[in-house]
Order: structure tokens, then sequence, then C-alpha cells
């Protein structure tokens, strides 16, 4: 079980008083980030960037005895059929090769200095393939595949994800049918673990609506593990979505039962606490203030009754 370091409030105190927290309930640290691109496509090396950017961060979770997964995101993780904010400021794309070069070098050197016991090379690429043009798919099957070769060559013996996001795959957000994850397994055959993203909210009035194959079904069959890398059930109404805390912390029961029903091998929130979006410069995403509320605690790491699910979960027996 695990979550991120994202704070509420964009300050050093609160990344160190959330883990702090969230580390007593908690096994695995995840950091899923936008790659550096402006330092990178600047000449920096990813191994000064790193250095300056993440080293002390992730001296400090491993100091707390947290495993790493690590999640190396090719587009817009707020708007999936986009390049990166920061490549479209550039004007520049994945589609180059020199800017796949930067990323398959960025990621040998995320593998050389931190070791993470899970590396993503790929966030909800089924959602890219539908929502991208098809050059920035291919781009993205091409860059995770060259990456993972590189990967693989240097010796890494610990298991290479990509993610797939749920509620797309069963047509919940189109109002179509369920489709899978079919030719993900084909275009990103690397894949040792398949990662889940899944924010059920937007499709399920209820926890208890989602099928008890939601997961499984995905699978097809397939021994594979699997993890659920990002997701979670908002506690408070949004646009469409009616919920309140009490449902919120129902969802984390509920989804014991699903993630037992593929023997996951672990579950990750990016959110422990709330975001106090107020505390954010803008500008804003514009469908960003649809997922804040999804923390188990507020903005002031005051515990939600989801806290308290999420702990009963935590105390069943880890199996190794």
């Amino acid at each position: 079980m695990g979550f991120g370091p994202n704070p509420p409030r964009p300050t050093v105190q609160a990344v160190l008083q959330g883990i702090d927290a969230w580390s007593t309930r908690a096994e695995i640290a995840a950091i899923h980030e936008e790659l550096p691109w402006t330092d990178l496509l600047a000449g920096q090396s990813p191994d000064a960037i790193l250095d300056r950017d993440k080293t002390q961060l992730v001296n400090y979770l491993r100091g707390k005895g947290l495993k790493l997964y690590f999640m190396e995101d090719l587009t817009d993780g707020l708007s999936r059929g986009e390049e990166t904010p920061q490549l479209r400021a550039l004007g520049r794309s994945i589609t180059e090769p020199a800017v796949r070069q930067v990323y398959r070098d960025y990621a040998l050197a995320v593998e050389r200095k931190y070791h993470p016991e899970y590396l993503g090379l790929g966030a909800e690429t089924n959602l890219i393939r539908a929502a991208g043009t098809a050059a920035l798919y291919a781009a993205v099957v091409q860059a995770a595949n060259d990456a993972a070769a590189d990967i693989r060559a240097a010796g890494r013996t610990a298991p290479l994800l990509i993610s797939v996001q749920v509620e797309f795959a069963w047509g919940g957000f189109t109002g179509g049918s369920y489709e899978g994850v079919e030719q993900d397994f084909q275009d990103f055959p690397f894949t040792d673990m398949l990662g889940l993203s899944s924010y059920p909210y937007f499709v399920y009035p209820q926890p208890e609506n989602l099928p008890a194959n939601y997961y499984s079904r995905i699978l097809n069959g397939r021994t594979l593990p699997v993890m659920v890398v990002e997701g979670g059930w908002t506690s408070a109404s949004v646009g469409s979505v009616v919920s309140s805390p009490d449902i919120q912390a129902r969802y984390i029961t509920r989804h014991a039962d699903l993630l037992d029903s593929v023997h996951a091998v672990g579950v990750i929130q990016l959110l422990y606490a709330d975001i106090d979006l107020s505390s954010y410069p803008p500008p804003i995403p514009a469908n960003l203030p649809l997922f804040v509320s999804i923390g188990i605690t507020d903005s002031d790491f005051v515990g939600k009754p989801a806290l308290a699910a999420w702990d009963a979960l935590h105390a069943r027996r880890l199996v190794p």
C-alpha cells in the first residue's frame, strides 16, 4: 500500500509533514512525474537534474523503509491526448527521435541512481491511444519499448510496467461497451506487471455498484501481477459526481475485495491529503478540481472516515 509525496500545499513543510504521516500506513512511495523536459532539452544531464530535484526526496522516503514506484509519464496526465505542458511550451514533441532519446537517457538514470522496485514507462496508455493522434501514440509505444530495452540491457530484473485506465477500458467514459486493453498488452510486450488507474466515481454512483470482475476482466485470463498505481474516490460532490466522506470510506472497503480478486501486488493513492487549490498559483487546469478531494485526510491532515478504512486494510497481514 502506498501514497505519493504530493502535498496539499506547495511547501517543503507540507511535503515532509505528509510523508511523516502516511509512511506509517504504507510500504510504497510513488513518484509519478512529467519529465523535466525544459532542462533536459537545454542540455542538462539527467543525473544533475535528479540530484537537484529528487535525490534528497528519494533518500528521505528510503529512510522511512519505503519501496519506490517511479512512473515516467509521457503525456499530459490531465489531458491524455496532448504532449506534456513543458513540451507544448517548447514546441517540441515525443514524435521527435531526439526527444525520445532524452526520455531513454532519463529513464536509465532513474534506474541507475534509485533502483525503484517498480518502474513505469507509460501511464494510461489506452487513454492516450483513444484521445491522442496516431503519431503521438506511436511515439509513446516507441519511447517506452526503447527505454525498456535499454533498462533490461543494463541488467534490471525488477518489474517494468505501464498503466491502463480501467474506467475507459470498460467503456464508462464514452457510454460504450467494454473494450479491454488487449492492444496495450500487444504494444508493450515488456510489461512485467500491469498498472491500473482507477477513478470509478466518475462512472458509478456507489462503490457497491462496481462489478466483481472489475479488475479481473482486464487481465482476460492472464496471471500477470497487477498493482493499482493511481486512483481513488472523491469525498466531496464535484461536477456531476455526488459523493460524501462516508461513500469514500465505503469505497476503500469495497476496493479491497476487487484487489483481492486479482491478488494485487499493491494499491497506491497518489494523494494522502486533499489539495488546497487556493494555495497553488494559477493557471489551475480546468479538470483538476475533480481530483482534489480524493485524499483520505483533508488539506490540514485531519483524517476522514476513509483514513480508518485504509488503516483497517493496512492492518491485514502483509503477504510477501
